[in-house]
């Protein structure tokens, strides 16, 4: 194997590892996620409420619930088809929890809120949250954090209180030395090809 084909090899492997990566880390959903919290956010300005900051440790619980709640059917159209609470009835819960470094000592004044919508339309998430059992929680002066995560049509909002029942401070390591470390590592390898790319012409 001559040493351009070996550089070629090299750098091919790694452009192609950094493409799957970011295609793992980038999800269509994020649009309604995006567009979600500012939605909500505007919806307490009209009823002189604070808004709500977001909160990486209830970002990483909504997500790690979310891959959960795709797995069950979507049976309601016009809105969620489950009752929130603060700890959904998933037999790995606890073990959700430890994903994002938590535990329910610090979690139990949260709340979880998941809704079906299909297709994730952005402004029936929307409805969904404004304008139903779920704007109780939204017009809770309580309620001073957010995490929102979504998968297939359920997106799920994870409110969060500023007390230590419900602040979602960590329970043992930081949230950084998990999944969201997934981001910069694409990107250290893209620019290690960028690099290698440059160096061996």
């Amino acid at each position: 194997m001559s040493v351009a084909y070996l550089k070629k090899y090299v750098i091919l492997t790694l452009l192609l590892l950094s493409i799957f990566c970011i295609n793992q880390t980038v999800k269509c959903d994020d649009d309604a996620e995006d567009s979600l919290l500012p939605g909500i956010n505007s919806y307490r300005a009209t009823l002189k409420l604070t808004a709500l900051t977001e909160n990486d440790r209830a970002k990483c619980l909504a997500d790690q619930l979310a891959d959960q709640f795709k797995k069950q059917p979507c049976t309601n159209t016009t809105g969620s088809n489950t009752v929130p609470g603060t700890e959904p009835e998933f037999a790995n819960y606890p073990d959700l929890l430890t994903k994002c470094h938590l535990n329910v000592t610090t979690t139990r004044d949260g709340v979880v809120l998941p809704a079906c919508v299909p297709n994730l339309d952005s402004t029936l998430v929307l409805s969904n949250y404004t304008q139903s059992q779920y704007s109780k929680y939204l017009n809770d002066t309580s309620y001073t954090g957010v995490g929102i995560g979504s998968e297939d049509d359920w997106i799920l909002v994870v409110l969060t209180t500023n007390t230590p029942e419900g602040g979602f401070s960590p329970g043992s390591n930081d949230v950084t030395n998990s999944v969201y470390k997934t981001g910069p590592m694409c990107y250290s390898v893209l620019l290690l090809v960028a690099f290698l790319s440059f160096v061996w012409v």
